[in-house]
């Protein structure tokens, strides 16, 4: 097994003729570089070379969803085979589904029974499965189990009583001597991150979903501008100014740092916050995100990867097979224990290993399993400049720039000019 990188030529062990599946043959897989994906697609990618005789080279990609999105679409749109096997996002096969190839073709009718059915039902564009998930996610709150004990807090089951919280939590740690703690880290990069976490608190506040199933632009409303000037309140109050160019390696960075009292992120953040080099090991609770006001409810948005094969491989039945390793049961359970990323498979959280390794995975399940889509499907193909409009709009409210009011009534007017061009 090789690791490349996507800035370097791609050579593909292929003769003038080809290269017969008995013979062995060299595949390319892209996979991200958040957590421990990277390390873990490597793992998983060497068992199967063991078990099939074929090489794999690793293509590493940016840490940024907007990056990699857009070097998949300039690889794709030339039609280039040189990438076989591609990891992407729940919200992408839709955007990239003519390029990829359907998998029940190769795999069967049945490859994805006992795999979420809304994932599943995602990655069916048109009538073909351009994707089998890989593992799922959704926003949690990660919180200092002993901090809040020490200092008498409660876990803050809403944005405002986080907000007092972290407050009081940072300014009595800071006076204690610690002045590099932080009450409150999340993603605020202008990227695809930012979306989400803006999805969430927008949600929260009952302020809709940015654009709705049947296409209403419903963005535009007093609650989620509320929800939008609460979280630029935090900007140099319980989150460092730093935190408008964060993604969740940096978010992460601090909290397992230990000097933050909250952080928002993805599940895989729990095994790393529990290694043996962490400095909160030990020391950290996850529960779902708080609710938005007294009458609002929590909404973690819904994120996952999956893995798909571009129609333009020259080795698409070997491509599937390695896809159809990765995804499968066995593969999904090692992950899981190892690095806590979520299942796709709905019996794995009934396995008692499973959940020894990642508690969470039991007590979160309803917070799993009802996740807040992005609306990448009523926008179709516009939805990356919708996703761009909103977390743009976002992070002139975190900056200062606009208000929540003001923010919200200029991405109406932007989300009615892209729907007028037929998203």
């Amino acid at each position: 097994m090789k690791k490349t990188l996507l800035t370097t030529a791609i050579a593909l062990a292929s003769a003038a003729g080809g290269i017969s599946q008995a013979q062995a043959a060299e595949l390319t897989i892209s996979c991200g570089a958040v957590g421990a994906e990277l390390t873990l697609c490597e793992e998983g990618v060497a068992a199967w070379e063991d078990k099939t005789g074929h090489d794999v080279d690793v293509v590493s990609t940016p840490n940024s969803s907007t990056e990699r999105l857009s070097l998949y679409q300039q690889i794709l749109s030339a039609n280039s085979g040189d990438i076989d096997v591609m990891q992407i996002d729940v919200v992408w096969p839709g955007l990239l589904a003519n390029h990829l190839l359907d998998l029940r073709e190769v795999l069967g009718e049945d490859v994805a029974e006992g795999h979420f059915e809304t994932i599943v039902t995602n990655n069916t564009i048109d009538d073909r499965l351009v994707a089998m998930p890989w593992f799922t996610d959704a926003g949690v709150l990660y919180y200092r189990e002993d901090l809040l004990e020490k200092h008498g807090f409660d876990v803050p089951t809403t944005w405002q009583a986080l907000t007092e919280t972290a407050r009081k939590i940072k300014q009595a740690e800071r006076d204690a001597g610690n002045d590099r703690m932080q009450g409150y880290v999340f993603q605020g990069r202008a990227y695809e991150g930012l979306t989400v976490n803006a999805l969430e608190w927008v949600a929260s506040h009952g302020g809709g979903n940015i654009v709705e199933a049947n296409g209403e632009i419903t963005i535009n409303n007093e609650q989620a501008a509320e929800a939008l000037d609460l979280a630029a309140s935090w900007i140099g109050d319980i989150s460092p100014k730093g935190v408008l160019n964060y993604t969740e390696e940096e978010a992460r960075g601090v909290f397992q740092g230990g000097n933050a009292v909250f952080m928002r992120n993805w599940p895989y953040a729990w095994a790393l916050a529990q290694s043996d080099n962490s400095d909160v090991r030990d020391k950290v609770g996850v529960t779902q995100l708080p609710a938005g006001g007294d009458e609002g409810q929590s909404a973690a948005g819904l994120g996952g990867w999956n893995l798909a094969v571009s129609r333009y491989s020259e080795k698409p039945e070997l491509a599937a097979d390695l896809v159809a390793f990765l995804t499968g049961e066995e593969e999904q359970k090692r992950r899981a224990i190892e690095a806590s990323y979520n299942p796709t498979l709905d019996a794995l959280y009934q396995d008692e290993e499973v959940l020894d390794a990642v508690p969470f995975f039991g007590t979160l399940y309803d917070t799993f399993t009802n996740a807040v889509a992005r609306p990448s499907a009523p926008t179709g193909d516009a939805y990356g400049r919708v996703s761009n409009a909103f977390f743009s709009a976002t992070h002139d409210v975190l900056s200062g720039t606009l208000e929540g009011a003001q923010a919200v009534e200029d991405l109406e007017n932007e989300l009615i000019r892209l729907k007028r061009r037929n998203w």
